[in-house]
């Protein structure tokens, strides 16, 4: 079909192709047709030239009528008619008033008449687009007027013209369809039954119209109301007048039987007219209207539903797919969400058909109605209808928004929004809920997964609550019921499915309200009782022991135990129950309870199905409390009889524990039948070698233990000897996991130890038990003595008792373990629970030559609770002294006092064994006698009546004297002296004794620090070799005998030395252990004239170094270190030369053993490390690294003192000496030779073990648990915290010492968090460490940080003993970051404390800054994170500090740029992603790393602050401006701009565009840098989106006239004035590049604004437009800026209302047709380059995507738009420009490339329509295989692709377009 008339050359050439036909001139050429033309000529010239106003329109269209009134007799057609019809269709402007309209269509009226018929249909695509839109927005008095002139022109056009244009036409005459009370309501309706009438002429055979031209109407009417939202008021109205009723079911008689009557045949052919050849669109125009955001449309199309379109119509079973009937069933379901009754009410209709029965279905008989009138016939019938019709279509498209990945929160909240409001009506919700239930929350289950944040999953969550809230908890539960126990089958088990479906169930009860009384009392019981027979059942089957299996039977039990958590205690509640319908014996014959339960709630549950209303339960509560507890004894029985309990036996008893909480006492006196099994399973475990295979095994019989005890009540509770027996067994089963050798179990053994005690009524019972444990194992001593494996498990016992383990179980029967107030340890004593077994330990210090004695010793050095031994050796003390018996006294003392010879022999015992303990403990024994005493009571009373009277006086007088655990010693022992002891002892032998031991304490309480032995020398070398081959062997006391023999004899080496040797005294270190040394304590004392010692023998070094690194020697490490101490004074004289070797072997002793550790903790069994006690000999040598390192730096200080000659003798420093300036130790000027080298190696050495230290706190500062057994998390939180407290002193001893060099190895390991085996970069480990060492305040922190930074800038201004060594590998930029991040990371209120060091430091750098040159960016960081934190606090409100911050920052920010001024690669052409300014290390929290040289950078972080930091006004403009000089404005000049540009740069320029005194600095710049012609380029579009259109939008927003300006600068093509030559080509490029650049501006400034920011100037841009597409090839500026243009035009389509680009769709269809009829084979492409060619399909692409309302009347100019597309008619010819164009261009090319196609997603499957072109399908392609390769596929495929886009109903992808505009406008390859 053409446009063109048939006489024409060719039929097919579309009217606006601009091809040489009579459209464009009269037919003859005579004078007077010439005058005629230029008459008109004339007149349109007008427009162009005289029109100012919208009053000189009207003489403009006077003019045209008058020109056009002057045609000569004869001829019919219309000179310029393209040029004519674009000025009336700008004349039809809706901003001009209703007169300029009138008199315009007047013109057209004219025209019409003119032309006629023929000449209308030729002409009509250049007439119809203007008159489309008019009567959309016509005055009253315009709209008969143009109604009249589609009434009597185009409506009666011949069908063949209107076919092309029907939709257009239809979307014109639309409005007017409106408002049914309107004039012109009718006389539309009219017009379009005339159009209707007209498209559809053809009679059948028969006389029967044809259906096959009427249903191209009702197609079409169905597109429009489909992409036409503002049509479809109009729209509604004529379907509902004119759509035939489609309600007749597929399978009536007259289907049946074919047609029988014409009134039959008429129905049947309107029916096939609107639902043929596509179905699909009527389904979709219903779909669109219920879809319509108003509620009018949305009512109307509902109605129509109701009455046109029920359920039970054949279309929607004949000839519509299900996926369209669910479609439907969505968009009509959706408008439940407006909670609009009046929607609601037509919906239910619709869903369950009308009242009464229709003409179908009249056999039914007439139903009885209810007292309310409701007939129940009807109710069941409506549900039938329902469950017929509606219910699958209605449940599947629940289930696909459910399915659906939402993109915003209200599309997947709509769905459960949807199903709650469906529930309004029980006939629906009855019979969908049930089906989506499960799946609906499976849905928001998974979206919690994927959901972007939780604010938007809450929502989602709210609104599943909602829904699961209006449920029927019987409905709840049977669906919860069916899934699971249906998926615990394990003949049929999915265990992927069951998985999912007990997560989901957990789910559930997590997160929803399962409050409700009908749930908590009966559902969820009858859910739990379900799954523990089916769990009973899993763990019996054969394929249990499945990996999956034992999963998913875990898995039951975890949600078992969540049911029972919810359930109340008043579910198990048996009053009422039917006590006759149960078994009595359900503990013989439980099998059959299960079933008889079973059967019962089969029959529950199956009585809801179908029903509306909850049901009461029938399953008896009694059953359901009985069977629940029988099976769950029942389980644990089966546990307690297998060998080994399995895995869910903690659950088991987990469960146990909840029931007995919640069921009746009567019912639990089965439960003690249990003690029964524990006894037979503990004596099973017990009876292996080693005890419990496992502490999993034992843990749990002791809670099980413990839950029956806690559970049952009184009455029930007897115990008797099974319980002893059972609680004997568990002790002696848990005793060896209380070995040092498996630390990862000992905090959890020994809490089940003091459960065991608790249940207990026998407060001996762990005491003996303990005590015979220790003896029992056969000793190397004989039969019945202490093993020294023993000794050590009671240990572990009494160390890791100080927390509260003890469980009060039964505080009536049981005295309670863990007083209020006092540490566990005091009661254990108090009350004898361990009492016998600690003496059984301390009597093994009667034996030195034992292991046992070396073990006891140690742990009596290591213990710091020593002083709890000494008070309970006191107490025994003085009751075995007791009062003077008197008269008052009672007959128990009485008898005491009388068995004289048991006090003698007791107290010597417990007096030996007090001086054994004395004579054995640590230094720290002294601290502890000179404490106060925890027990002041009980001193020995006076003899008489009236001294007792006066001590308790003098007792009150002085109740404030301090008396200390000494004091009270001495007393004690003093009493023993007394001269009456004889007479009560009766003369016993054993009295000398006692006396003696008491002497003995006394002696060493006060002389034993000065006690010395007398040795001999030559025993030397021979002591030695045992010792060196001793440490081969295990045999640990040997060594330590050995090594007392050598210090003994080292020391007489010492006494016989005739040279006078310095005294080394021992000092008190923060080890946990006898011997440490503090390296900021005491100062070392020292002579005048120091001596060497004697050398010392050869072996002895060798023997250290073996024994300190021998794995046999780690048990007694601590005599080693000891040993060690006494060693190193003999070798002062080469210490230096064996420190490293020394260190070195400490710390790999140390490496290993850590190693082992940490590798013990990672083991998932509990087999023994290969370190017999590993923690305690990491702290043993973490001592010795200590003393080594202490001695060698006391040396050192002693050294360079003795060679100072400056320093005065007062002024003395050694390792322990004070810091001088809060800092450093003040050290003197030393020798460059050995002096330094001694330093190095001391240094060297502190370096090593501060890394070592370092690594030990991070793992124990690790916070993620994947790496070890999350179950041991007490042990393991135990074990790291003794070594992070170890490593933290030793590091605050070694900064006291060398703050500078330790802090400058930190830094070392911040820089390289490799070394630490953490994830973190840079590491915040070393960061917290600084905050918690007390050496390391910011007081001291930060002036070591600026002399570090000093040493490596400027040397020579710091004195020599603030000065680094140098030994870390730092440079000053990585000193400068951490001095950022370290102020970053303080407390703003510390700023006070470092204030004066920061500005001396700050003052110093702006003295002389060329130095800092490389480090002044991170400086001025520094100074204004100063400015931040100090405006944070009080200290900041000193006006005086902060002008001087203020102005130091300027100093600082002006000579940044002097020393270093900002400087850009040379490279023009980067690669992509690289940037040319260097990234600083790390801007902030919130931004990327960078380098710290990076100025800028730093800059974008300070400018946000900087009112914070410069407080005044002129500040921040100083600082602004020079920014701008030295950093803005040189990068913008440079000569690789725009390519050195970075997204810090526009950061900082966006964070300046923010301060309100930069406002003119920043303005001025980025107008300068977006006015460069170098800025659009590749590198700025990667930087457009987050960088450059952001900083415009501030741009523009201050300063509007910025696109008046650009407008301007945009001059008018011409040809006047122009050259020839190369001058004038030169020329004209320029002005083509010029006006190229400047709309591209215009362009970015438009995608850059908010949406309609200038709708003000686009009438300004329009008329520049319009004054640009006047140019040609041969003007300045030519034609070549087409492309800009329409650049322009995708620009001003994206960001503004289509209703404000009224005026331009006239030229912009004019454009575009003018840009494709240039395709045509043979055109001439001057005007149209090739690349404007490829804009303008890309603007057509974007239009017919978009489709806004307007293009939409236009849009069948180019494409197809109709049914026609897909279904077309054989004979039909292409009428649309892209059509035409391709069946041209396919036979140009003679069958090259005809099958080439562009690969684009369907929008169906995308969810969003897209253009077919972009960037992607053009790259690469070469300019001449442009047409073949790119725009043939793309005209190919845009006519099917609009409608298939239409038929989607997928929604405008604006990103897309956005996306391939902006890479349009700063692609500069197509300038010229």
């Amino acid at each position: 079909m053409s446009f063109e008339a048939s006489h024409l050359q060719r039929a097919g050439s579309p009217a606006l192709s601009g091809r040489s036909s009579p459209l464009e001139g009269p037919v003859k050429s005579d004078k007077a047709t010439r005058r005629y033309a230029a008459g008109i000529d004339r007149a349109l010239t007008l427009f162009d030239n005289a029109l100012q106003d919208w009053a000189d329109y009207l003489p403009f269209l006077g003019r045209l009528l008058k020109a056009l009134q002057a045609h000569p007799p004869g001829i019919s057609d219309v000179p310029h008619k393209s040029l004519v019809a674009q000025r009336l269709s700008q004349c039809l402007n809706p901003a001009l008033p209703s007169g300029v309209h009138q008199k315009a269509l007047e013109v057209y009226t004219y025209i019409f008449s003119l032309i006629g018929k023929d000449g209308l249909g030729r002409d009509l695509p250049h007439y119809l687009p203007g008159l489309s839109p008019v009567l959309a927005f016509a005055s009253l008095s315009t709209k008969p007027s143009l109604l009249a002139l589609f009434d009597t022109f185009i409506v009666a056009l011949d069908p063949a013209a209107l076919r092309p244009a029907l939709k257009a036409i239809l979307l014109a005459l639309l409005p007017g369809l409106e408002e049914e009370s309107s004039e012109e309501f009718e006389r539309t309706h009219d017009i379009l039954q005339r159009l209707r009438k007209n498209i559809a002429h053809k009679q059948g055979a028969n006389g029967v119209q044809d259906s096959s031209e009427d249903q191209f109407f009702w197609q079409c009417l169905f597109l429009a109301t489909i992409t036409s939202p503002s049509r479809r008021q109009g729209a509604l109205a004529y379907l509902q007048r004119h759509l035939p009723r489609l309600g007749k079911p597929a399978d009536t008689k007259t289907q049946a039987n074919g047609l029988s009557g014409g009134q039959e045949q008429n129905v049947s052919h309107e029916i096939e007219a609107v639902t043929s050849p596509e179905p699909g669109l009527l389904i979709r125009c219903f779909a669109a209207g219920l879809s319509d955001p108003q509620v009018l449309i949305q009512r109307g199309f509902l109605d129509m539903l109701v009455t046109h379109l029920p359920l039970h119509s054949g279309v929607f079973h004949s000839k519509v797919i299900p996926g369209d009937l669910v479609k439907l069933t969505k968009a009509a379901v959706s408008v439940v969400s407006r909670r609009e009754m009046s929607l609601n009410r037509r919906l239910w209709t619709w869903f369950l058909g009308s009242k009464e029965p229709s003409s179908d279905h009249k056999d039914a008989a007439v139903p009885s109605k209810d007292v309310n009138g409701h007939s129940d016939q009807g109710q069941e019938r409506r549900v039938k209808y329902f469950e017929q019709y509606g219910l699958n279509p209605l449940v599947q498209g629940i289930m696909n928004m459910l399915g659906t990945d939402a993109v915003t929160t209200a599309e997947k909240a709509r769905p459960f929004r949807i199903a709650l409001a469906l529930m309004d009506r029980w006939e629906i919700g009855s019979l969908v809920v049930p089906i989506i239930f499960l799946p609906a929350l499976k849905s928001v289950w998974r979206y919690q997964r994927v959901a972007p944040t939780p604010e938007e999953y809450g929502e989602v969550l709210r609104s599943a609550s909602a829904f699961f809230d209006g449920v029927e908890s019987g409905l709840i539960w049977d669906e919860i019921s069916n899934k699971l126990l249906h998926a615990t089958d394990m003949q049929v088990l999915d265990f992927q499915a069951f998985h999912e479906g007990l997560e989901l169930a957990s789910f559930i009860i997590t997160h929803f309200d399962l409050q409700e009384e009908e749930m908590v009392v009966s559902h969820i019981p009858l859910l739990a009782l379900s799954l523990l027979l089916k769990f009973s059942t899993s763990i019996q089957a054969p394929d249990y022991e499945r990996a999956p299996g034992q999963e998913v039977t875990e898995q039951t039990l975890q949600l078992i135990i969540q049911l029972l958590d919810v359930t109340p205690e008043r579910a198990f509640d048996t009053r009422g129950s039917k006590h006759s319908n149960l078994p009595n014996a359900l503990g013989d014959a439980l099998e059959a309870g299960n079933q008889a339960f079973l059967a019962s709630m089969r029959e529950n549950y199956q009585g809801r199905q179908g029903s509306s209303r909850s049901k009461a339960t029938g399953v008896d509560k009694l059953l359901v409390a009985k069977l629940f507890l029988f099976n769950t004894l029942h389980l644990l029985d089966q546990e307690l009889q297998s060998d080994r309990p399995s895995r869910f036996f903690e659950g088991e008893i987990a469960m146990l524990e909840k029931l007995l909480r919640r069921t009746p006492a009567k019912q639990l006196r089965a439960v003690t039948e249990l003690l029964s099994g524990i006894r037979k399973a503990s004596q099973n475990l017990t009876a292996l070698n080693n005890g419990f295979p496992e502490l999993r095994h034992v843990v749990p019989l002791v809670s099980l233990l413990e839950t029956i005890c806690v559970g049952l009540p009184d009455a029930l509770w007897l115990p008797d000897h099974r319980l002893r027996l059972i609680l004997v067994n568990l002790l002696a089963g848990l005793w060896p996991f209380l070995s040092p050798s498996r630390p990862k179990s000992n905090v959890e053994a020994v809490r089940c130890v003091w459960k065991i005690q608790s249940l207990s009524i026998d407060r001996k019972l762990l005491e003996s038990c303990i005590s015979a444990l220790m003896v029992e194992s056969p000793s190397d001593y004989g039969e019945g003595l202490l093993d020294i494996e023993n000794a050590r498990r009671f240990a572990i016992l009494w160390s890791h008792s100080n927390t509260n383990y003890g469980s009060h179980a039964r505080s009536s029967s049981l005295i309670p373990l863990t007083p209020k107030i006092g540490s566990l340890q005091d009661k254990m004593l108090d009350q004898h629970i361990l009492a016998r077994p600690l003496l059984l330990l301390l009597d093994t210090l009667e034996d030195p030559k034992t292991d046992l004695f070396t073990f006891t010793t140690a742990w009596l050095r290591s213990s710091t609770n020593v002083h709890i031994i000494l008070d309970f050796l006191q107490n025994k003390l003085q009751e075995l002294q007791g009062p003077r018996v008197s008269g008052s006294s009672s007959s128990k003392q009485a008898a005491k006092v009388e068995n004289d010879s048991i006090d003698v022999d007791e107290g010597l015992y417990y007096m030996r064994t007090t001086l054994n303990i004395i004579e054995h403990s640590s230094n720290d024994i002294w601290p502890t006698l000179l404490a106060r005493s925890s027990d002041l009571s009980q001193f020995n009373p006076p003899e008489t009546k009236e001294g007792h009277s006066r001590i308790k006086n003098e007792e009150h007088d002085k109740r404030n004297d301090i008396v200390t655990t000494q004091m009270r010693l001495n007393k004690i022992c003093l009493g023993y002296l007394r001269k009456d002891l004889e007479e009560r002892t009766n003369g016993s032998p054993n009295i000398s004794r006692l006396q003696q031991t008491a002497v003995s304490v006394l002696e060493e309480v006060i002389l034993r620090s000065t006690s010395l032995e007398d040795t001999e020398t030559e025993l030397e070398s021979p002591v030695l070799s045992s010792l060196l081959w001793s440490i081969q062997k295990p045999d640990h006391s040997l060594q330590v005998s050995l090594m007392s023999l050598v210090s003994v004899l080292l020391r007489r080496r010492l006494d016989d030395s005739k040279r006078g040797v310095e005294k080394y005294h021992r000092r008190i270190t923060s080890g946990d252990h006898n011997g440490q040394r503090n390296m900021a304590g005491d100062r070392l004392e020292k002579q005048e004239s120091y001596v060497l010692p004697a050398t010392p023998p050869p072996m002895l070094l060798d023997c250290l170094f073996k024994g300190l690194a021998s794995t046999g020697s780690q048990p007694v490490m601590n005599h080693w270190i000891h040993f060690l101490d006494l060693c190193l004074p003999f070798y002062m004289s080469n210490l230096f030369q064996i420190l490293i070797p020394l260190v070195d072997c400490l710390i790999k002793a140390l490496h290993s053993l850590f190693e082992d550790l940490q590798s013990s903790f990672q083991q998932r069994d509990n087999r023994s490390t290969a370190t017999m006690e590993p923690v305690s000999t990491i702290i043993e040598l973490l001592h010795g690294i200590e003393q080594v390192l202490a001695r060698a730096h006391d040396h050192l200080t002693a050294n360079e003192t003795t060679q100072s000659s400056t320093k005065p003798p007062e002024q003395a420093q050694g390792f322990f000496g004070n810091m001088v300036s809060g800092v450093f130790p003040l050290d003197v000027h030393k020798s460059r030779s050995a002096g330094a080298n001694n330093r190095l190696t001391v240094l060297l050495c502190f370096k090593d073990a501060v890394k070592l230290c370092l690594q030990i706190w991070a793992w124990g500062n690790r916070q993620e648990t994947s790496w070890r057994d999350p179950t041991l998390s007490s042990s393991f939180s135990h074990t790291s915290l003794r070594l992070k407290n170890r490593s933290r002193r030793i590091l605050e001893h070694m900064f006291a010492a060398e703050s500078l060099e330790c802090l400058e190895t930190l830094m070392y390991s911040w820089r390289n968090p490799q070394m630490l085996q953490i994830s973190e970069v840079p590491s915040p480990v070393v960061l917290n460490l600084l905050h918690v060492l007390d050496g390391s305040r910011p007081r001291n922190t930060i002036p070591a940080i600026f002399n570090a930074l000093y040493s490596r800038t400027n040397p020579g201004a710091l004195d020599p003993e603030r000065k680094s060594t140098l030994t870390s590998e730092l440079s000053d930029v990585d000193i400068a970051r951490f001095l950022v991040e370290y102020t970053r990371s303080l407390e703003d209120d510390t700023m006070d404390e470092i204030w004066s060091d920061c500005m001396n430091f700050l003052k110093d750098v702006l003295t002389n800054p060329l130095p800092h040159r490389q480090t002044l960016p991170k400086v001025l960081e520094f100074t204004a994170l100063l400015g931040i934190k100090v405006d944070h606090t009080n200290f900041g409100e000193n006006r005086k500090r902060r002008r001087e911050l203020a102005d130091i920052f300027l100093r600082q920010l002006t000579a940044t740029f002097t020393t270093k001024p900002i400087s850009f690669s040379s490279d023009p052409s980067p690669t992509k992603g690289q940037k040319l300014l260097v990234q600083p290390h790390r801007v902030s929290n919130a931004q990327s790393e960078a380098a710290s040289d990076d100025v800028v950078a730093v800059l974008a972080t300070i400018i946000p602050h900087t009112s914070k930091v410069l407080v005044d006004s002129d500040r921040i403009t100083t600082a602004s401006n020079i920014v701008s000089t030295q950093v803005v404005i040189p990068t913008f000049r440079w000569k690789t701009f725009p390519r050195n540009i970075t997204s810090n740069l526009l950061e900082l320029l966006l964070s300046m565009a923010r301060i309100a005194e930069a406002s003119k600095v920043w303005r001025r710049d980025v107008a300068e840098a977006f006015n460069d012609s170098r800025f659009f380029c590749d590198h700025s579009y990667e930087l457009a989106s987050s960088g450059w259109l952001p900083l415009l939008r501030e741009w523009i927003n201050s300063d509007k006239d910025r696109m008046d300006e650009l407008l301007s600068r945009m001059p008018s093509p011409t040809s006047a004035g122009i050259m020839f030559g190369v001058g004038a080509s030169s020329a004209r490029l320029e002005a083509d590049r010029k006006i190229q650049l400047n709309l591209r501006r215009v362009a970015t400034l438009l995608l850059a604004a908010p949406n309609d920011s200038f709708v003000v100037h686009l009438g300004a841009i329009q008329a520049k437009i319009m004054d640009l597409l006047s140019a040609t090839a041969a003007s300045s500026p030519s034609s070549a800026t087409r492309a800009e243009i329409y650049i322009v035009l995708r620009a001003l389509m994206l960001k503004n209302l289509p209703i404000h680009l009224a005026s331009l769709w006239p030229a912009i269809t004019t454009e575009l047709h003018e840009a494709l009829s240039t395709l045509y084979p043979g055109r001439n492409r001057d005007k149209y380059n090739m690349h404007c060619i490829v804009h303008a399909c890309k603007l057509l692409d974007v239009l017919v995507v978009a489709a806004p309302d307007d293009f939409q009347m236009r849009q069948w100019l180019f494409v197809t738009d109709s049914i026609d597309a897909v279904y077309r008619p054989q004979d039909l010819e292409a009428r649309a420009l892209v059509d035409d164009l391709i069946d041209d261009l396919d036979d140009a090319s003679a069958g090259t490339l005809q099958n080439a196609t562009i690969n684009t997603p369907n929008a169906s499957q995308v969810g969003s329509r897209k253009p077919l072109l972009n960037n992607q399908v053009l790259q690469g392609i070469p300019k001449e295989n442009l047409v073949d390769r790119v725009i043939r596929p793309f005209l190919r495929q845009l006519s099917i692709n609009t409608f298939e886009g239409t038929y989607s109903m997928a929604a405008f992808d604006w990103q897309v377009v956005y996306e391939d505009l902006l890479f349009d406008i700063f692609d500069d390859k197509s300038l010229v």
